[in-house]
């Protein structure tokens, strides 16, 4: 019994390892990865690079294996002291394309969704002036006259509405006017003006 389970778990545990790729080199991944050599299980345990600072171990290395590149690898086996600084400079950029500080530099994309941000907005305005200029009516309805406004504050006054803190509150119901003129209160519509029908 226990042998046939751990023949069955055997499968499932070499797909977390980067031996699975190197045991199983199938023509997809080959195609891809060409000569590249595998260093790692990678992100999501395919062969593949990426720059990433939360991730800085690619599965495979940046540049594709050279006869000079291997001599640098055979070289790094040795003395770091005897290398020079440009042979550390190559076979840095032959396992990585970037930096910590050329990953973690402005790239300037904040200037694009900005000038997006603008574009729309203009966008929206503009629309906002063609409706205004071509589809709203610009005779406004009866309502919107001085008298029917007036009108309709008697309404108001008349039915008592809003009688705790509304208009009606600081109507004065004897004398049929305001008992606090507050400035955004309308003159007495009780008042007959001209225009009044």
């Amino acid at each position: 019994m226990l042998p046939q389970l751990v023949n069955r778990i055997k499968p499932l545990r070499q797909h977390r390892f980067m031996g699975y790729f190197h045991q199983n080199r199938d023509q997809y991944w080959l195609d891809r990865v060409g000569t590249r050599e595998m260093v790692g299980f990678g992100i999501n345990g395919t062969p593949c690079y990426v720059d990433k600072v939360d991730f800085p171990f690619p599965a495979i290395r940046y540049k594709e294996t050279t006869p000079e590149i291997q001599a640098l690898y055979e070289k790094q086996k040795g003395n770091w002291k005897l290398l020079t600084k440009e042979e550390k400079k190559a076979l840095y950029r032959s396992n990585f394309c970037q930096t910590y500080s050329e990953m973690q530099a402005p790239t300037g994309e904040w200037m694009g969704e900005i000038g997006a941000a603008l574009i729309v907005s203009c966008l929206g305005v503009w629309i906002f002036i063609a409706f205004y200029l071509f589809v709203i009516e610009r005779k406004k309805p009866v309502s919107f006259k001085p008298s029917h406004k007036r009108a309709q504050l008697r309404r108001i006054i008349e039915i008592q509405a809003d009688p705790i803190l509304g208009m009606c509150a600081d109507w004065d119901y004897e004398k049929m006017d305001w008992k606090v003129k507050r400035w955004w209160y309308p003159s007495n519509p009780f008042v007959k003006c001209l225009d009044d029908e």
